[in-house]
């Protein structure tokens, strides 16, 4: 296969996992505002809520960036549009591991026994949770500033000090220095929230295995009606960190590869695209598949088409 047709293909791969992404983010918003609601909506239920939002923008960006039509369909200049569109997906990117993090934190502490410090905080961080998503938004949006400076359009001319990331955005070459400063303080902050999601991970299956361990000593091997549902989301969340930090690392080497040697090959760049954004379509699926309610109504819908077709 010549690199051509590999970058066809891998660039229709992007737009199809884009589609994929967007249509189950918006599937799970739905199934979270429809689901009856006997008392206020739980803490977790708002930041999935707040995870999907942010992996639906991105993925349009995506689509806006991959596709021709889409890209010329923005009636603005070719530069003021990179800089836009990989200043918002940046920023997407960001808020995407922030909430992820966010959401295993507050896991933690929805299952952590009332003994624990932990515990104080289950009913204080419901008033602080839309503080703490601006605050997060602002974060996010002041340490993406850089990707406005040195994203530009790309030129008809070959230039050496741009690498070429779309067939219209490039990025402009800046000083190793200053380079070497963006990547380290980005990489910081990446390796910082990593380091709380597999903590607060650790925990769980702490958490988790005591539980089991004191069930089993109390001669009852199913859980409680109480701790199931606990239990169910405690193993979704861990599932997504654990699909997340895989995503991340594998990015985190292609991008690092790439800042040292400033050359992106086009089958590379591509590649990397469907890593970065596996996360934000695999994640929705995850979410749903482990829902009760729509295994139910999936299971009822199912039945009811045996019915008709074996009558």
């Amino acid at each position: 296969m010549s690199t051509l047709s590999a970058h066809v293909a891998i660039n229709n791969c992007i737009l199809c996992q884009a589609g994929i992404g967007i249509s189950s983010n918006n599937f799970l918003l739905f199934h979270i505002f429809t689901r009856p609601q006997c008392h206020k909506p739980k803490l977790t239920d708002i930041i999935t809520c707040h995870l999907a939002l942010v992996h639906t923008v991105m993925l349009l960006t995506v689509l806006f960036l991959r596709s021709p039509d889409l890209f010329e369909s923005l009636n603005f200049f070719n530069d003021f549009k990179c800089k836009a569109l990989f200043y918002l997906i940046r920023v997407m990117r960001s808020l995407s591991i922030c909430t992820t993090c966010l959401l295993s934190i507050i896991q933690a502490i929805t299952i952590s026994s009332s003994t624990s410090w932990l515990a104080q905080f289950k009913y204080k961080s419901t008033h602080f949770i839309f503080y703490l998503f601006l605050s997060l938004w602002f974060l996010c949006l002041c340490f993406s500033t850089s990707t406005i400076f040195h994203t530009v359009a790309s030129s008809n001319v070959t230039q050496t000090n741009l690498m070429v990331l779309t067939k219209y955005c490039s990025y402009y070459s800046i000083s190793p220095s200053i380079r070497s400063l963006i990547f380290t303080v980005l990489t910081s902050r990446d390796v910082f929230l990593v380091g709380v999601m597999l903590l607060s991970s650790v925990y769980m299956v702490i958490l988790l295995l005591r539980h089991q361990r004191r069930s089993q000593h109390l001669h009852n091997t199913s859980l409680s009606p109480r701790f199931s549902p606990e239990k169910r989301a405690t193993q979704t969340i861990l599932l997504l960190v654990s699909f997340f930090v895989v995503m991340y690392w594998v990015d985190f080497i292609i991008s690092f590869s790439s800042l040292i040697l400033w050359s992106y090959d086009s089958v590379i760049l591509g590649v990397q695209g469907v890593v970065v954004n596996a996360y934000a379509t695999v994640s929705p699926l995850i979410l749903i598949s482990s829902s009760k309610r729509i295994i139910n109504i999936f299971s009822k819908h199912t039945m009811a088409k045996l019915r008709i077709l074996t009558n």
